[in-house]
């Protein structure tokens, strides 16, 4: 975890070149950047001659193997529910083959699972497993960490499960297997997500499905992330915030915890799991209900690494897609009404690097997110939703599985590729999807038969540029922005302290009637300064928020008060750096 950064206040000098530092024996210098260039694309792993990379499309599912599902039960008689809508559109929606045992899933439950029946849920875990007589491992250890509080004081709890001597970072690293870090209720309206997380807990008992994925992944859990919002069953967390969209700005505690939990463990694949609504705006403007059982998307912001994508696409979303489609269940791209009419359409999931999967694909990671269909429909169809959660969590963790050896190689590669780009090329400030027009399938209320409807679509498997600009070298940021500093620590960016005073070349950003543009100038890097090289691998990550064009920024949000508080450099500059030991 990077050292938190001291925040000491130090006057700011007028920008300009005032003085050269004097020589120190430990003078730091930045990498020399400038004789740095772009490493070339190795072959795509499974395939043979030059891969080229293309914007992703919506792929056709190929088969797959049908794995077994979580623990289960013979399904008992239905609970009785107020519906909605007709019981002919009830009918396209049955109950599984199995029912899950969680509180929440009881026969006669009249709510899903309470904040306390899951804390007591989760005391119950074992926290260490013998291994099978003759194995040679250190068995599956289990731990429940306290990850953080939410606005209301309520405990946000992960677990972590691993083969390993123990659960710290450092022997969970040694173990060089990836991570696999999946997050449910980040909306408090989403409750499927969590007894999906719930049923998929119960395999970690000895024969259960997880136990021979751990021999090839680690295991992070982390089973609500917004309590406050399941406690009073709105999407929000309790100041309004909607977390799903709080990963860049971290202004809620909730965003804080997780941001923490992936500064520590750094998972190779994140999965956001929630529910959309299935009545909602579609009822009143297309008198219709969403016909889908489940939508999903891989991540897809700007600056994201070409093969991150491309192994999100290939290696998780298409399996994924075809098991759903085996388990009969209908599966189309997570997308929303948007707009304020039926002519506005649907938008897929934002390309912003505001979520937790854009967020993960920016630092290297796959990052996927599924929503079951339901998050308006109380407990009508739960068997139904959780079991189409579980399912796409089992695909995720069976991919990983496979693709252990494969998900670091891509990480490693993306990771030096992004680094050597730094001080040269262009990087893409903001983007946006693709307007276009498709068929979309929903259920028409009158007739009740699933009715392909033509919709203005925003699709987000496509994206273009709004706004471009060189790469710089690194981002200088004076004493005032510590706040962004911090920011930029909290989502496990190196950030360096300026110990002595040296010149920069760097272009200034001024606010010309609401267009902002930068301007050529030297500057002085004075003592208690920042700087933020983009020589590191998770050098994306710092431009979403430093750029100050788009409407998540650092500037945009608040963080940063003022323009002239941050500056791009460019050219590579020596500097002097506080130790930080």
């Amino acid at each position: 975890m990077t050292k938190p950064l001291a925040l000491v206040v130090s006057p700011t000098p007028a920008h300009g070149v005032t003085a050269r530092p004097r020589h120190l024996a430990w003078m730091v210098g930045v990498l020399a950047l400038s004789a740095c260039t772009s490493v070339p694309l190795p072959e795509w792993p499974g395939t043979s001659g030059t891969t080229t990379t293309t914007t992703p499309a919506a792929p056709a599912s190929p088969p797959a193997a049908t794995a077994p599902a979580v623990s289960t039960s013979p399904i008992s008689q239905s609970r009785v529910h107020a519906l909605p809508y007709s019981a002919t559109v009830a009918a396209l929606f049955p109950e599984p083959d199995q029912r899950y045992r969680t509180p929440g899933l009881a026969p006669e439950r009249s709510s899903f699972t309470s904040n306390a029946e899951l804390a007591e849920l989760l005391q119950q875990l074992p926290h260490h497993s013998t291994p099978s007589t003759g194995s040679s491992d250190d068995g599956v250890r289990i731990a429940v960490l306290p990850a953080g509080n939410s606005q209301n004081g309520r405990a946000i709890a992960a677990v972590l499960a691993a083969q390993s001597a123990d659960l710290t970072p450092s022997s969970l690293d040694a173990t060089q297997r990836p991570m696999v870090m999946i997050v449910a209720g980040q909306q408090g309206n989403a409750p499927a997500s969590t007894e999906a997380v719930l049923a998929l807990l119960q395999e970690l008992d000895d024969g259960g499905l997880l136990r021979p994925m751990l021999r090839h992944i680690n295991l992070l859990l982390v089973p609500r992330a917004n309590p406050d919002g399941f406690e009073t069953q709105q999407a929000t967390t309790a100041n309004g915030t909607d977390l799903r969209h709080d990963h860049l700005r971290l202004q809620t505690p909730e965003a804080r915890a997780l941001a923490q939990l992936i500064t520590l463990y750094r998972p190779a694949v994140v999965l956001d799991a929630g529910e959309f609504a299935a009545l909602g705006p579609t009822q009143t403007r297309f008198n219709a209900t969403r016909a889908n059982d489940m939508g999903v998307q891989y991540a897809m912001t700007a600056n994201a690494h070409e093969f991150v994508t491309k192994a999100a696409k290939e290696w998780f979303f298409q399996p994924m897609t075809s098991r759903l489609a085996q388990a009969g269940l209908r599966t189309d791209a997570l997308a929303e009404p948007t707009g304020n009419s039926a002519e506005a359409g649907f938008a897929m999931d934002t390309v912003q690097p505001t979520t937790l999967t854009n967020i993960a694909a920016l630092k290297n990671a796959i990052g996927l997110t599924v929503q079951s269909r339901g998050s308006d429909l109380g407990l009508l169809h739960a068997q139904r939703r959780v079991h189409g959660l579980v399912q796409a969590m089992l695909s995720v963790l069976d991919s990983a599985s496979t693709r252990a050896r494969d998900l670091a190689q891509v990480a490693t590669f993306a990771s030096r590729d992004i680094a050597s780009q730094a001080c040269q090329g262009n990087l893409l400030v903001q983007a946006q999807g693709v307007h276009e027009k498709r068929e979309l399938p929903l259920i028409d209320l009158t007739s009740s038969h699933i009715t392909p409807t033509l919709v203005a679509w925003q699709s987000a498997l496509g994206l273009s540029a709004t706004e471009q600009r060189s790469r710089p070298c690194g981002y200088w940021l004076s004493p005032e922005a510590r706040n962004t500093a911090a920011q930029l620590d909290q989502l496990g960016l190196q950030v360096l302290r300026v110990a002595e005073l040296s010149p920069l070349v760097a272009d200034g950003y001024t606010d010309q009637g609401g267009h902002i543009v930068t301007q050529r100038l030297l500057a002085d890097a004075i003592p208690g300064s920042y700087y933020v090289s983009l020589n590191q691998g998770h050098a994306n990550l710092a431009t979403a928020l430093l750029e100050p064009d788009t409407p998540y920024s650092s500037y945009a949000q608040g963080t940063q008060l003022d323009l002239s508080h941050v500056l791009r450099v460019v050219t590579p500059a020596p500097l002097v750096f506080e130790d930080d030991e």
